[in-house]
């Protein structure tokens, strides 16, 4: 294999994941990456942790990606969540699973496994080049590539492309090659923000007083599929782990239907009926306020909520029995009416499409060049599943990559 060369194009954990792989089994590597520095995204994403994968069983672990699910099998069998510790292990970051069922290195922090990862694969003799932003093939079909020196044109053996989704374009990936590989007649299905916030059309007194303020320990409702976290309160709208659970569906009904709405659950862990009975103390001489934080125990934000959608309602809030506003707490109605931008989105759905890739992640129209990681057609949602399909898939084309380099000798 050491005569061989092989272009990773991205510098994401799905880039490096292939490139160790291949690096790994003795072919030449060159990492190349738009940035100044590589895995930007991924150092953010550990800002909160570093959640690399879970840990329940992989039945329930697959249905997670959704339709996609099928697609991801192959890549996700072979580089499994157990794969993933067992390879952190190694680079001398043991992990610890957490009471949700989600994995995270003992050290909470992206940096040390990120270079630790780095001097391995320097040691397999992986070569970096920064700020080269890819901008597609030549007519001798090398790989075009503009730097702070001018165009310069890599011929490779075999190349994979791991060139991420279009969020947090700052870091790095910003969907660019999605219209490059459409130029080349390669299908790909378009961007979508995944894990997104959306737009609400807040009062400017709403917005005023509580954009900022996070929504603690709800429930989040939509069809038939109800999730328990947390959200925060923006300017433009809401944003957080229990709306990102539903974002799919969200979307979808946005684009179907140029809305949706969401129900809050204020105090998921009290029944409505009890809830109506605490309620039901004397108000006296109470604000409505006062009244609503000292007996149902809601704080200033939800009860902010609370009033801003008061207008729903045939009377004043004040004026609700004590049960219609039990029932109101238990589901407050939020009209959402965007997607917040791709560019704030957690990750993004649509990419490459699967008909374009042959079983082994080579695209079907160019032998040779391989795909993983983001850019891929495929979504999941946060707590350990983005990552591990990266690592998965960027395993996945490192193999393919090296299968096809043996048929070639």
């Amino acid at each position: 294999m050491s005569r061989f060369h092989v272009a990773v194009i991205g510098g994401g954990p799905a880039g490096l994941m292939a490139a160790e792989v291949i690096a790994a089994a003795g072919a030449r590597v060159t990492v190349y990456d738009r940035m100044p520095t590589l895995g930007r995204k991924f150092l953010m994403a550990g800002r909160g942790g570093l959640n690399l994968t879970h840990s329940e069983e992989f039945a329930p672990y697959l249905s997670r990606y959704g339709a996609r699910a099928h697609a991801l099998q192959h890549a996700l069998d072979a580089f499994t969540p157990s794969d993933t510790r067992a390879w952190c292990e190694a680079l001398g970051q043991p992990t610890f699973v957490g009471s949700s069922g989600r994995v995270f290195p003992k050290s909470m922090k992206a940096s040390p496994l990120l270079r630790a990862w780095l001097r391995r694969l320097a040691d397999h003799g992986v070569q970096f080049r920064m700020r080269h932003r890819w901008e597609g093939w030549d007519q001798l079909g090398q790989a075009t590539f503009q730097t702070p020196d001018g165009a310069k044109h890599v011929e490779a053996d075999a190349t994979v492309l791991a060139l991420g989704g279009a969020s947090w374009p700052n870091l790095g990936s910003d969907g660019a090659w999605a219209k490059l590989l459409a130029q080349a007649g390669v299908s790909v299905v378009p961007l979508e923000p995944a894990n997104c916030g959306f737009r609400v059309a807040w009062s400017d007194v709403f917005k005023g007083r509580f954009q900022g303020h996070p929504l603690k320990r709800i429930a989040m409702s939509y069809a038939d599929q109800r999730v328990r976290g947390e959200a925060l309160l923006t300017a433009e709208g809401i944003e957080g782990g229990a709306i990102y659970a539903l974002s799919k569906p969200l979307r979808e009904a946005l684009a179907r239907d140029g809305k949706a709405t969401i129900h809050i659950d204020l105090r998921p862990d009290i029944e409505q009926e009890a809830l109506c009975t605490q309620l039901e103390t004397p108000r006296r001489k109470q604000s409505l306020s006062e009244f609503l934080r000292k007996a149902a125990q809601l704080l200033p934000p939800a009860i902010g909520l609370l009033q801003e959608h008061a207008h729903v309602f045939s009377r004043p809030l004040a004026a609700l029995m004590p049960y219609e506003l039990a029932a109101r707490i238990k589901a407050v109605p939020v009209d959402l009416t965007a997607t917040a931008p791709i560019a704030r989105a957690i990750s993004t759905a649509g990419g490459l499409a699967w008909d374009a890739l042959d079983a082994d992640l080579m695209l079907v129209n160019r032998p040779g060049t391989f795909a993983a990681g983001e850019m891929l057609d495929w979504e999941g949602p946060t707590g350990g599943y983005l990552l591990q399909a990266c690592f998965s898939t960027g395993a996945a084309a490192g193999r393919g990559a090296l299968g096809w380099l043996a048929r070639q000798t």
